[in-house]
């Protein structure tokens, strides 16, 4: 019924292509992104920022990166049974707390600015929310 990725035909069924797009499109700008920055603050800012400072840029990364390997993840939990729903919902958790809680910490560490950083909790606070949604869809198996 559905097409998508296939692994010994199983998936194909089990995940709906709009999913997979989606989350693959996502986490592959996401990591694009995340390998580019990264690429740049290791290089372009190396000698430009204080030591207090590359740490919040890594920081950044660090939490981009994680949260755009679990959005992958998450594009082919349906093929474990688990419930589209709560995954659709954790990877736009994952997606908005990627641009405002690395996205700020990217800008405070380049800018400067601190009242960037009094905005990155609302991007924890997603990425939370996005694991919470795992954890549901977790306990909640997809009816087949």
């Amino acid at each position: 019924m559905y097409r998508g990725l296939s692994w010994n035909g199983s998936i194909a069924e089990a995940v709906p292509t709009p999913l997979i797009r989606w989350a693959l499109i996502a986490a592959g700008v996401s990591g694009l992104l995340a390998v580019a920055l990264g690429a740049f603050g290791a290089h372009a800012l190396r000698d430009v920022l204080g030591a207090d400072m590359r740490a919040v840029f890594d920081t950044a990364g660090h939490y981009h990166f994680v949260h755009t390997v679990a959005m992958l993840l998450a594009a082919i939990a349906p093929a474990a049974g688990i419930r589209r729903g709560p995954l659709v919902l954790a990877c736009l958790a994952w997606s908005f707390g990627i641009v405002v809680f690395s996205g700020s910490l990217y800008l405070l560490a380049v800018t400067g600015i601190g009242w960037l950083g009094a905005i990155t909790p609302i991007g924890g606070i997603a990425f939370l929310l996005g694991w919470g949604a795992l954890i549901t869809g977790g306990c909640l198996r997809e009816s087949r």
